[in-house]
């Protein structure tokens, strides 16, 4: 089975993509595209570009699109392209669009994390909140389109795990 966790910045996507990694045995875990590229050398904006958005969501894709077996996505073309969007409103983003719904079809199940109210993990001035909600707003819009089964997780992490784990059994 390929889980994807999609979800704004500093909600606990990585957080939950371990934890299932630890009480899923036989499953790897590809960690977000971002730092996957890092590693390998590539050099980000220190401000979020569509470039840096766009390299990250063709990382993804590929990442996606030649996994085989039992894996955890930390990140996936979803919210790649959902912070695409709102950092560049203008930008046509129709055939990333339609892209990102061909590499989801390769996805079983979308596991969304979304900002809670009251929100578990607090965001600083530094971690761009505005631009955060704004991602958490238009995934909510977003996760419906894609075709294949969402469940969104919350509460504490045992809770978040245990609804998944609860989903795939």
């Amino acid at each position: 089975m390929r889980i994807a966790i999609v979800g704004a910045h500093r909600v606990g996507k990585s957080t939950l993509a371990e934890e299932l990694l630890m009480n899923l045995p036989g499953y790897i875990l590809e960690m977000e595209p971002y730092y996957q590229l890092e590693t390998s050398g590539h050099e980000f904006s220190e401000i979020p570009t569509a470039e840096d958005f766009i390299e990250q969501f063709n990382y993804s894709a590929r990442l996606v699109s030649k996994s085989e077996g039992n894996v955890i996505f930390d990140r996936c073309v979803i919210d790649i392209l959902a912070y695409l969007h709102v950092i560049v409103p203008g930008m046509n983003i129709q055939l990333l669009f339609e892209a990102a719904q061909s590499v989801i079809a390769g996805i079983d199940l979308l596991v969304f994390v979304p900002i809670e109210e009251p929100d578990l993990i607090p965001c600083r001035q530094t971690d761009l909140p505005k631009l955060r909600s704004r991602v958490n707003n238009l995934l909510y819009d977003w996760i419906g389109d894609f075709g294949i089964e969402v469940i969104e997780v919350g509460g504490t992490l045992s809770n978040r795990r245990d609804q998944v784990l609860a989903k795939i059994s």
